[in-house]
């Protein structure tokens, strides 16, 4: 089971790589339509309303349809790209789901017990969560891009770097608190992680809405519009705070229970609540009338910078009692 959690994990990442792959074609071809009717209009206003040319001594329209045509059928190929795209991104998300489920067979125990699994299943989330995503609203999916870039990016990293062999849970981690509390952190963790991806793509859009054309902002021509961007970044992070508020307070009843006290200020515990307050400072300021809304999702973004400060920093610069990220 191990061997084949092992395998399942290179097969999503490729079938994630050629996602993004699948999407880049359709961003590349995304807006071939507008230049199409930009480029023919003119033609048209040569050819005249009706579009017979020669009795009025103007150009017959004929000369226009090869014009219109090639570039609508460029468009057709880049949505055909995004459908493949999404349907690539469902058969990596369902081997990713094989790769964690075989994992905790072969552990006999829940896949959460170290850094590697923790990427490995936060991920996952943030994956799954994408395709609810997409299937509520399919306008958005060339935001499939930036998220199979993220998954490609963080899986090769536990891959490569944060990988462990299956070992049993140490004794210090054998509470039903770990369930309870590893669980809801790992999947608020996901949703934040999907949350980050339109909060990113809204400050780009909104640049490039605002006339701004040198890069980064270059890169949103094709997006949707910012403020349906600015209103999932919401809804995803109102939706995830308060499972992650949950999932403080519990490791907070563990500590307790396991420790003789609820707070001691461990870096992972610190961290924690530099996270929480960047992100309830960032709900504040989303509720707030006169804050911009680019100046609250730069909160955002800083928020999910803490998070990876907490999940990759603390575990490799820092010791303290939730050492358990399974690194040498």
């Amino acid at each position: 089971m191990s061997a084949l959690s092992d395998q399942l994990v290179t097969y999503a990442i490729l079938a994630y790589l050629v996602a993004m792959i699948s999407h880049a074609v359709e961003y590349a071809l995304g807006n071939a339509r507008a230049v199409a009717s930009k480029v023919a209009a003119p033609a048209r206003e040569l050819v005249g309303v009706g579009g017979s040319g020669g009795t009025d001594g103007t150009i017959p329209a004929s000369p226009v349809t090869p014009t219109e045509t090639r570039p609508s059928r460029s468009a057709a190929r880049g949505a055909v790209a995004g459908e493949i795209a999404a349907w690539v991104t469902t058969l990596a998300v369902v081997l990713h789901l094989g790769a964690v489920l075989t994992r905790g067979l072969a552990a006999e125990r829940m896949p959460w017990g170290n850094m590697y699994e923790y990427v490995l299943t936060a991920t996952f989330i943030g994956a799954a969560a994408w395709l609810a995503v997409l299937w509520k609203q399919p306008s958005l999916r060339r935001l499939g891009l930036f998220l199979t870039l993220v998954m490609v990016l963080l899986l090769a990293f536990a891959e490569l770097k944060l990988y462990v062999q299956v070992t049993p849970l140490m004794p210090a981690l054998q509470s039903y608190w770990f369930i309870i509390h590893v669980s809801t952190i790992i999947f608020a963790s996901g949703i934040l992680l999907l949350g980050v991806v339109p909060a990113a793509a809204y400050l780009m859009r909104a640049g490039w809405e605002q006339g701004r054309r040198s890069f980064p902002y270059t890169l949103a021509r094709r997006l949707p519009a910012a403020a349906g961007l600015e209103r999932l970044t919401f809804a995803l992070h109102a939706f995830a705070f308060p499972v992650f508020t949950f999932a403080v307070i519990a490791g907070a009843i563990w500590a307790e229970a396991a420790w003789g006290r609820a707070w001691g200020w461990d870096p992972k515990e610190t961290w924690a609540f530099i996270s929480w307050v960047v992100y309830a400072g960032y709900l504040h300021a989303r509720a707030t009338p006169s804050v911009k809304r680019n100046v609250a999702t730069w909160i955002a973004i800083v928020g999910f910078l803490t998070m990876l400060m907490n999940l990759f920093g603390v575990n490799f610069f820092f010791t303290g009692l939730h050492s358990y990220a399974g690194l040498s």
